[in-house]
């Protein structure tokens, strides 16, 4: 992923500079992507300044601390996916069933880099003191959802869970890759996606890519 918008002395478009709200999601989505793919530990605030295209210190001056950063990212990604979840929910068109609408509705969130992975990581942060509380607060909101909001049994959140953190590993290993020369990923990507494989494959991050 290279670069999400220009350095902090650029505009935004001709004529406008970036206002301190537009200049602040670029750093959070250049966040998203490094972490994504680094880690907490792995992360520099020098890299995600790097990745959105402004000078460390800026990024220092807006979050503070990286363990700041990290958490404002994580509610980024758990506000993001619980509004996409919502409105599936929502949603009155259509014949396909609310778990399958849900499901679609998490896959397409591979468009925003970095997004399952950075949740992923934030689920392994659990012994963290600032970290752990907060990653423990949204893994119990998705329950809470599922259940109370989408109706779910028990079984199916189980599942929906499941079956969404399988994703989370392919991606964080970056599994497509290998997709060609591995049966076994092969097999793997058609099961888990058995429809959406092509945009799947389209915008999950490869071996190669920095994040």
């Amino acid at each position: 992923m290279s670069s999400v918008t220009p350095t902090d002395d650029e505009t935004a478009a001709p004529g406008r500079r970036m206002s301190s709200d537009e200049r602040r999601e670029q750093i959070l989505l250049a966040a998203l992507a490094v972490f994504g793919a680094r880690g907490y530990e792995g992360t520099t605030t020098d890299e995600v300044a790097r990745a959105a295209g402004v000078s460390q210190p800026y990024v220092v001056r807006l979050f503070g601390t990286k363990e700041n950063l990290f958490l404002a990212v994580l509610q980024l990604a758990f506000d993001r996916l619980m509004a996409t979840f919502r409105a599936e929910l929502a949603r009155t068109d259509g014949d396909e069933p609310t778990a399958k609408r849900i499901g679609n509705a998490y896959i397409a969130l591979l468009s925003v880099r970095g997004l399952h992975q950075t949740l992923s990581h934030a689920f392994l942060l659990g012994a963290h003191p600032v970290i752990g509380p907060e990653a423990r607060a949204c893994f119990s909101r998705v329950w809470e959802f599922l259940r109370t909001e989408a109706g779910y049994s028990g079984e199916e959140a189980q599942l929906f869970l499941a079956q969404g953190m399988l994703i989370n590993t392919l991606i964080g290993l970056r599994l497509i890759t290998d997709y060609d020369a591995d049966r076994n990923i092969k097999e793997l990507f058609e099961a888990c996606f058995p429809t959406e494989l092509k945009s799947v494959m389209r915008l999950v991050p490869r071996a190669g890519d920095p994040w």
